[in-house]
């Protein structure tokens, strides 16, 4: 029967995904793409192995009555499984394929017809190894056991509890044609289940790499803050925490900087939210465009935002930030109003000896609310 190109069964959680939840449509209409295509791959193997068994016919080795019989059970088979995937009774089950029911009906109907007509047994012996390298292709241990158990109980009762002699039909020039393209049927099917193999490694491989890709989209996603762009304030602490902790590993300087927009309030009440998440981003991409590759931004709440500075004294640090606070004072805000006018009070500290990161950012805090007290638009250091 040189059978499907199917995963094998798991019959557990009927009508449910591997993530257990119930398959969308448009993946149970691809299952049942898949399952029809998988199925006229078999119908067309017992289509090749009846030509074959013709050729016997004609040689006067079988009757002429086995092809088509031959034809029919296999035909019968595939008509079987067709209606139940069809009707969506696969989807009950974990391996939607049905390959282990797939696997024991084809062998069967192999050995019966090997014991029915041993004269031309090699036909369906041969088709036996293309079921089961077919089968094989995800076999879970257990279901390999199981389809291993019954072919050993069929091959006992065919050997040795009869006493046919299966033969490989030699005696004439088309039983030797018949029987050579048995092989060669054989060996291509053996090199397409190899190939099939190769490229169903190759799409796990892609699809790992998609999926490897999609989860670090996701991860960024989860660090970022939606709206302006920047770290979000999780991962911003995080950051903050890993730095302390390098800092103090390797005796390098860190700084920090608490930036607050002035009167932000006031640009939300007049001229609307809108207006003032679009000051937010212009915000930030004025300071991404203007900090180091290695300085670190993130939104700690609100119209508040953070800057971690690795390797940077107080001075270095004071000295970026009092020319983000010109640049944000300096830049046109007239696209959003004429009048507009936005600045920005800063509060930065640098790490003490054996500081934590609440001590160092209280202390940043605590200057950011003496830059607001003196007027704000001011950078003020700890």
């Amino acid at each position: 029967m040189s059978t499907a190109a199917s995963p094998v069964l798991n019959p557990i959680a009927p009508e449910k995904d591997s993530a257990g939840a119930m398959p969308s449509a448009l993946v149970l209409a691809r299952r049942v793409k898949q399952r029809r295509k998988i199925l006229e791959m078999i119908a067309a193997c017992y289509l090749l192995d009846a030509s074959a068994l013709l050729i016997y016919a004609f040689a006067g080795t079988i009757p002429t009555t086995v092809a088509p019989s031959y034809l029919a059970a296999g035909l019968a088979f595939v008509g079987v499984f067709t209606v139940l995937s069809q009707t969506g009774f696969n989807d009950r089950f974990k391996d939607h394929y049905l390959v282990l029911p797939q696997s024991i009906t084809g062998m069967l109907i192999a050995v019966v017809f090997a014991y029915v007509v041993p004269e031309a047994s090699i036909v369906f012996l041969c088709t036996l190894f293309t079921v089961f390298s077919f089968g094989s292709l995800r076999a879970t241990p257990r279901q390999t056991a199981l389809t291993w158990t019954v072919a050993l109980l069929a091959f006992a009762v065919l050997f040795l509890q009869t006493d046919k002699h299966f033969a490989m039909p030699d005696g004439s020039r088309l039983e030797r044609l018949a029987t050579m393209l048995v092989f060669l049927l054989g060996f291509g099917r053996c090199m397409f289940i190899g190939i099939f193999s190769s490229s169903m490694r190759e799409s796990l491989y892609q699809s790992g790499l998609k999926l490897k890709e999609a989860y670090r989209r996701i991860e960024e996603l989860a660090e970022l803050d939606e709206l302006t762009g920047t770290l979000n304030r999780r991962c911003i602490m995080r950051v903050l925490e890993e730095q302390i902790a390098s800092s103090q590993r390797t005796n390098a300087p860190c700084s920090i900087a608490l930036i607050d927009l002035d009167w932000f309030k006031r640009i939300n009440d007049t001229f609307g939210h809108p207006t003032g998440d679009e000051v937010l981003r212009t915000f930030a991409i004025t300071v991404f465009a203007n900090i180091r590759p290695n300085d670190r931004f993130g939104r700690y709440g609100g119209e508040e935002f953070l800057l971690v500075f690795p390797d940077t004294d107080a001075k270095s640090a004071g000295r970026i930030v009092e020319r983000l606070r010109a640049i944000i004072a300096e830049l046109d805000w007239s696209a959003f109003s004429p009048d507009m006018r936005v600045t920005i009070s800063a509060g930065v500290a640098t790490l003490r000896d054996d500081e934590n990161s609440d001590s160092v950012l209280a202390r940043a805090d605590s200057a950011l609310y003496d830059a607001k007290a003196r007027g704000r638009d001011r950078v003020i250091a700890a």
